[in-house]
This record gives structure tokens, C-alpha cells and sequence, in this order.
């Protein structure tokens, strides 16, 4: 018996038995529809839950705090060496302190006879070279070099997006509302106002201030010379907005020049703070926060673990967030897809009894088959092949339903619109739903290829294991007891 032979005798015994063949099928197609889109909701939700912890910050990232519990200062020096220790690590693409100095007092001045003024604040000193391996964009300009040199007392910097738009003109009163300007204001003709400032072109002068011992004011002047803009990105850092991103080591001459003026040390380390009752302490000669980017999101439970083991308790990433709504999204899978099995155990059952019943009826068929020298073999594969059959066809109805439930349930919004404009009113129960499963705006159900595969082969094997019994039974019949079988 050839293949093609035995794919027509397994199709016509199928099609000579259409009600019983159709009935069983759609136990396969409700079991396989089922488990689809289970599954697909999970991964939609997942694929919410990423982009959602993407908006909030880098998956990859880590910070690393130099606070200590309790009264003692027993966390390491979260210094240069120790970012060597971090940059050593298999996972870590890149490590950088967001170094700035809370003593640190001065201002940004533009304009002829410094008219316009900005505060300095939010400034942080960083490596460069990781900022650009940490993905932060720049909209103009360039990267700083380290080895970059413009001249004595000029600082070459990095600017926020909207830094030009902190500068206020000093000539104005503190009342006015033409003191300052702000980013996305239009004038009467709805034409964006432009900063005071073109950081880009404009001199800008930032001038230390600071007191000595004696209540005299010193100062210290150096011009910023800006080499580039970032793209606004505040789920990386706050500075991309409206502040300013240097070299670590021009932070460091600044931080020393006030020193210098108010002839005191910088006391913004080994500062204590409270957190929920408990006593942090910060680790003098260190920085306050090194951030550090993993390789993959995968990576950083580990890494994350490792820098535990150095000795730094306090580090935040957005790893245990992501394990957590993970988590939860596997249960509520385990218990939908928990009921989509029993479907699917229901359909096996039936597909079971279905060639069951076909081999009783058929007993006769089977030993003409086995006197006429027909293989045992042969025999066994064609039950085999009706069995499969029925889960395969089951399983591409399965498939075609389940995107259709998943288009309409990915375009909720818009039929709930629909029918509350029709005699019938089920766009509360639909809107319930796009809210429940699409909260953040996106797709409540993503099918991708190989759960199509999955779902078809699933069905498949489900269905030839369903006829395995029934196809040895069917091969054990005597020939001779089958003939004389009326």
C-alpha cells in the first residue's frame, strides 16, 4: 500500500462518516482556539508589561549606591578602581559615576553684561564613553573625547535638550512674566518663542561663588563651550531634559576651585540620610551613584547578585519589577491554559472514541485487508493517519479563529464604539475588556509564528496520540474472527 493509497482510504473513511468526523473536530478546534489565544494574551501582556519598564528606564541598567545601613561606613569606596571591578565583569558593557557636588554653588551667565542667568544645578560629571554605549542620543554635536583640550578655564560640556530655556533675564522683576521663557510656549500667532540664549552660539560664562571663613565672597569664572545636545530621554536621566553632562574630571577641578575659594572641603560625602527609619550613611571619597549597563536583561539578576557580593547593598534596577509582572503573567496563563487543556484533554477522549467506534465498524474492512496480505504496519497507520488528520484539521480551524478573536480583540475600542451607537449597549462590557487586556494602549493579543506552529502540531500529536490505542487494537483483530464479523 502506497502512501498516496493510504491517504485516500483514511479521507474517504473520514468523509463517509461526516456528522461523527465534524463533531469531533470541533472539540480539537475549541481546545486549540483555547490554549492560542491563552497564550497569546500572555504574550501581549508581557510584551506591555516591557515597554511600559522601557518608558520607565533601561531594562539593563544598574545603580549602585554608596550608603551603607547603620551607623558604620562599611560599604567599599565606590571609586575609579572600583568602576574598573565593575567594567571587568563578562556582562557589563559599560559603568560611569553621575558625579556632582551638593556644595558646590554657581551659576551659568549669558548675554552682554551677563544679562541672562541660569542655575547650576543638575549638573553631573560622567564618562562619556559610556553614556554613548548606554544609548543616550545626541540631537547636534558630538561626543566629548577625553583627551579634548580647549584652553585654560574652558570646560567643554554636553547640554539638555531644553537647557537654554533655564537661562531668566535679570533685568526683568522676579514678578514678571517676561523674566523667564519656557520650552513649548507660543506667542499670539502660535510661533514657538525662542529661549533667550543660543547655547550654541551664545558666551556662556559659569561663575563660582563662594564664601570663606571670614563671610568674604570669592569667585571663580570658566566658560562652558558646548559640544553637543542630547535628545530629551528623562527615563535615562534627567539631565538629557534641562541639565548639564561633563567629563568626571572637569567636575572634579570645579569641585576643587570651590574648595579652593571657600577654603573648606567638599562636605557633600559621608552625609547620613534616614529611609524608612533606618539610618544609611554615605562612604566618604566616593561617588554618590555609579550607573551600570548589562549586556542583556537576562544578565543583570546576575551582575546585580555579583555587586551584592562586593560589599554594596543598595542598588536599583528594574529587574525584580519585571520578574514580578512576569511572574504573575505566567499564573494567569497557567490557569487559563489550565482550562484550555481540559478542553483539549475532552477532544483527545473524543477523537478516541471516534476511532474506537470506527474500528467496530469497520471490523470486517480490516481482515479482507489482513487475507489479502495487507502489512500490519500498513494497517496500524492508516487509524494513525485519521486520527492526525482530525487533530491537524482541528488545529487549523483552531488557528483561523483564534486571529480572528485576536483581531477583534486588538481593535476592542473600536467596536465598543460601534455598538454604543447601535440599539444594543455592550460597549461597557467591551471597553471593560480593551482595559483589562490593553491598558497601556497597545495589543491585548499577539500570535507569532511559531505559536501558529505550536498550536498545529500540538493538535496533530494530541490527534495520533488520541488513535494510537484504537490503530494497535485495530492490528490485533483476527483475520478469520473479522471476516465472519457481521
Amino acid at each position: 500500500m502506497k502512501i498516496s493509497d493510504l491517504l485516500r482510504l483514511s479521507t474517504d473513511n473520514l468523509r463517509r462518516r461526516k456528522g461523527r468526523t465534524a463533531l469531533t473536530v470541533i472539540g480539537v478546534v475549541v481546545g486549540t482556539f483555547a490554549i492560542i489565544v491563552m497564550i497569546s494574551l500572555g504574550i501581549a501582556s508581557n510584551a506591555q508589561n516591557e515597554a511600559m519598564l522601557q518608558s520607565w528606564g533601561d531594562l539593563t541598567q544598574i545603580q549602585i549606591y554608596n550608603y551603607s545601613y547603620g551607623a558604620a561606613g562599611d560599604v567599599p569606596k565606590l571609586d575609579d578602581e572600583m568602576l574598573e571591578t565593575f567594567r571587568s565583569h563578562e556582562h557589563v558593557v559599560a559603568a560611569t559615576p553621575f558625579y556632582s557636588s551638593n556644595s558646590m554653588n554657581g551659576n551659568v551667565y549669558a548675554g552682554k553684561g551677563d544679562r541672562y542667568e541660569a542655575y547650576l544645578w543638575d549638573c553631573y560629571g560622567v564618562d562619556m564613553n559610556a553614556l554613548e554605549a548606554m544609548e543616550f542620543q545626541l540631537q547636534s554635536g558630538s561626543w566629548i573625547a577625553d583627551d579634548v583640550n580647549l584652553g585654560k578655564k574652558k570646560i567643554p560640556v554636553l547640554v539638555g535638550a531644553n537647557f537654554a530655556y533655564q537661562f531668566q533675564d535679570t533685568r526683568k522683576s522676579y514678578n514678571s512674566g517676561k523674566r523667564q521663557r519656557w520650552a513649548g510656549q507660543t506667542d499670539s500667532l502660535g510661533n514657538p518663542i525662542p529661549p533667550f540664549v543660543d547655547v550654541n552660539k551664545d558666551k556662556l560664562t559659569l561663575k563660582l561663588t563662594a564664601y570663606d571663613n571670614n563671610g568674604n565672597e570669592k569667585t571663580s569664572e570658566f566658560q562652558l563651550v558646548v559640544m553637543g545636545t542630547f535628545v530629551s530621554d528623562t527615563s535615562k536621566h534627567y539631565f538629557t531634559e534641562s541639565g548639564i553632562a561633563m567629563r568626571v574630571s572637569d567636575m572634579k577641578m570645579l569641585e576643587k576651585e570651590y574648595q579652593r575659594l571657600s577654603g573648606k572641603k567638599n562636605n557633600s560625602s559621608g552625609g547620613v540620610m534616614i529611609s524608612n527609619g533606618t539610618v544609611m550613611r554615605e562612604q566618604d571619597n566616593g561617588y554618590q551613584e555609579v550607573y551600570v549597563k548589562v549586556d542583556d536583561v537576562e544578565n543583570v539578576g546576575t551582575v546585580e547578585e555579583w555587586i551584592h557580593d562586593l560589599g554594596y547593598e543598595q542598588t536599583n534596577s528594574l529587574t525584580q519589577i519585571r520578574e514580578e509582572m512576569q511572574a504573575s503573567v505566567v499564573k494567569s496563563q497557567m490557569i487559563l491554559g489550565g482550562t484550555a487543556a481540559v478542553a483539549l484533554l475532552v477532544a483527545a477522549l473524543n477523537i478516541a472514541n471516534t476511532m474506537m467506534m470506527s474500528i467496530y465498524e469497520r471490523t470486517k474492512e480490516i481482515g479482507v485487508m489482513k487475507v489479502l496480505g495487507c502489512e500490519v504496519g500498513k494497517i496500524r497507520n492508516m487509524f494513525l493517519v485519521e486520527a492526525g488528520a482530525i487533530g491537524l484539521l482541528g488545529g487549523i480551524i483552531g488557528v483561523a479563529l483564534s486571529y480572528a478573536a485576536s483581531a477583534i480583540l486588538n481593535n476592542i475600542n473600536t467596536i465598543a464604539a460601534l455598538f454604543g451607537g447601535g440599539g444594543i449597549d455592550l460597549s461597557g462590557l467591551l471597553n471593560s475588556i480593551g482595559g483589562m487586556y490593553g491598558g497601556m494602549g497597545g495589543q491585548i493579543s499577539i500570535i507569532p509564528p511559531w505559536l501558529v506552529l505550536l498550536g498545529l502540531g500540538f493538535s496533530t500529536l494530541v490527534g495520533i496520540l488520541s488513535g494510537l490505542w484504537p490503530a494497535v487494537k485495530a492490528t490485533r483483530i483476527s483475520a478469520l474472527e473479522a471476516i465472519r464479523h457481521e
